[in-house]
């Protein structure tokens, strides 16, 4: 299993890679993709939706399941993944670079100690 140390994590196993102090893109990590299987839809957020932290932005689903995919952070969708709509696969094969999901703008700024370190989010997969 992939976790790169240059991201954030969630205990829903959503990935966030800060763009700047602000801006923040999301995905679904390497572990969540493993245990969806081969996923062969998302259903994107719409751009300029404002989002608060825990909600459900995304949802993605396989051949075993739907899950729901939450927002980490606060603030507005700026850009979404739009290669998802035909090439959902990219998030299996690629879930930290071509399978990210959206980006969001917050207005504050965006506090990594908030989330999980890539050695806290291994030791939840571990378990």
């Amino acid at each position: 299993m992939s976790v790169p140390s240059n991201l954030h994590y969630t205990k829903d196993h959503e990935w966030l890679l800060p763009e700047d102090a602000n801006r923040t893109r999301v995905g679904i990590t390497d572990f969540a993709q493993k245990a969806l299987g081969d996923i062969v839809f998302v259903e994107l957020p719409a751009v300029g939706s404002d989002v608060a932290a825990g909600d459900v932005i995304a949802e993605v689903e396989s051949t075993k399941s739907v899950s729901e995919v939450y927002s980490p952070v606060s603030g507005k969708v700026v850009e979404v993944n739009e290669g998802l709509t035909a090439a959902p696969e990219s998030i299996n094969t690629d879930p930290y670079d071509k399978g990210w999901i959206c980006v969001i703008e917050s207005d504050a700024a965006i506090d990594p100690a908030e989330f999980l370190s890539p050695t806290d989010y291994s030791s939840i997969t571990q378990n």
